[in-house]
């Protein structure tokens, strides 16, 4: 399908949901972006929720398993995702509400939204769904474009040979000096400048000959496994003030992988200056614009204070960052049974590879310890995923989350215990289906938050949600 385009659908309506429209009600063209490049337009009510509009887009496109993905609309250059169980039309401009039915007749779309991935994950293989994993990938290969992360130069060209890979198969020989593919399309800009395009169509091809005969789904894997191990790709970015007074924000929370980080904005660059994993991060409250992160193990005088502008974004943040927190309990237990699944993988081909060519076997060792000597011409691959695995063994030793009782002017959700989500031995297909139970759980943690929220009325609700790092005890 092209990625430009655009798919219609009307809203479906059984007589009881007509019964129970009133007459004031009216549809309108929503506009619905997946990272693919299409565009879906979908006529729904005014009155529809979040999840109803969610729901139209997953079974527009035949999206079985959406855990990890989300509904969001721009603004200031932020992607805000959206409660999906909230009306739809509280995240509508305010232009909208002045002449609500201008465009209602029409599949011009009088509202733009983003279906976007929410949850990022390191390892594809625990999204079973085609459709799912291939707009995962489409996301991520949209990060890479953005990344900068200058002193990993050779990543970037080892993701290109993988999306090749991916999005044309095997490296056909009759390809005049590579030009079937755009350099844009799989490299940063700043490659491309310091490089040149002469240069990228040279070598980007000769590596995706080396992956020649890797099945596309194999690409899509390694390619969503390399590409999370860059920093500046599998996370959302957001911009805080250190003042209240401050005209612009200089600080920037980046909700990752595995925790928080937070940035300060020094010469006209990012510093690092906090990173905390979810183990380490005892409180997050807000009050009205002030936003709050409370270290774990520190007293309440140490805490962190910046501020988000306005309400709104406060509650959308800490749902999000609440959410983020269960899902990655939640999902452990199975990406650790991908891990044994992955390495028994391992230990098959190796064994396979021995039985079958002694001598080439011979020679795999000893490219190892010539790879431990540094001289292997393959040695910086190798070691880069060598500490992949490494890295994608880190544990949590955060708890799971409960909603407790509701104060009067404020809202508490602790940690005591994580999920309970027996680990068992499944094919690819049944990972995704492992946190299912988990995902309904943030769903009707959402609506619970969003019950106790009163900040559409205008008053700032203190929240406080308490991650309580160890055993629960």
């Amino acid at each position: 399908m092209d990625s430009r385009s655009r798919l219609h659908a009307r809203c479906p309506g059984s007589m009881s949901d007509q019964r129970d429209r009133t007459p004031e009600e009216e549809q309108l063209s929503v506009g619905v972006l997946l990272s693919d490049g299409q565009q879906l337009c979908l006529a729904v009510w005014v009155k529809a929720s979040g999840q109803e509009l969610f729901d139209r887009a997953c079974h527009a496109v035949n999206i079985k398993d959406p855990h990890f993905f989300g509904l969001s609309v721009l603004q200031n250059n932020e992607y805000i995702f959206m409660d999906l169980d909230q009306k739809i039309s509280k995240y509508f401009p305010k232009e909208w509400k002045k002449e609500p039915s201008k465009s209602s007749s029409k599949f011009s779309p009088c509202f733009i939204t983003f279906f976007r991935v929410q949850y990022y994950v390191e390892n594809g293989r625990i999204i079973s769904d085609k459709v799912a994993r291939h707009l995962y990938y489409c996301h991520l290969k949209e990060q890479v474009l953005r990344s900068q992360c200058t002193k990993k130069e050779e990543v970037y060209f080892l993701l290109a040979a993988y999306g090749l890979q991916a999005d044309f198969g095997d490296l056909k020989k009759n390809e005049p000096d590579g030009k079937y593919f755009d350099p844009q399309a799989y490299f940063p800009q700043w490659i491309i400048a310091k490089r040149g395009i002469k240069y990228i169509l040279k070598h980007a091809p000769e590596m995706h000959e080396e992956l020649q005969g890797l099945p596309a789904k194999k690409a899509v894997l390694k390619f969503i496994k390399e590409s999370c191990l860059l920093e500046d790709v599998p996370v959302h970015c957001y911009r805080l003030q250190k003042d209240k007074k401050e005209a612009h924000p200089t600080v920037y929370l980046d909700l990752t992988l595995r925790g928080l980080q937070i940035y300060q904005e020094r010469s006209q660059a990012r510093q690092l200056v906090y990173d905390f994993p979810w183990s380490n991060v005892g409180k997050l409250t807000f009050l009205g614009k002030k936003f709050e992160i409370q270290p774990d193990g520190l007293p309440s005088a140490r805490k962190l204070v910046y501020y988000t502008g306005c309400p709104f974004r406060s509650r959308h943040l800490l749902l999000l960052l609440s959410n983020t927190h269960r899902l990655y309990l939640n999902i452990q237990p199975a990406l650790k049974e991908i891990r044994k699944v992955e390495e028994a993988e391992e230990r098959k081909c190796y064994m396979e590879s021995y039985v079958s060519d002694p001598l080439e076997m011979d020679t795999e060792l000893l490219d190892g310890r010539c790879r431990e000597s540094g001289n292997s011409r393959g040695s910086t691959r190798n070691k880069r995923m060598s500490c992949q695995s490494t890295v994608s063994h880190g544990s949590s030793h955060t708890s799971g989350m409960e909603p407790e009782s509701r104060h009067r002017m404020s809202a508490e959700m602790s940690v005591d215990e994580p999920f309970r989500n027996e680990p068992t031995h499944r094919t690819d297909k049944s990972y995704s289906s492992s946190i299912c139970h988990g995902s309904s759980d943030i769903v009707s943690f959402s609506k619970q938050q969003a019950d106790r929220d009163s900040l559409d009325n205008g008053k700032g609700v203190n929240r406080l949600y308490m991650i309580r790092s160890g055993d629960g005890k």
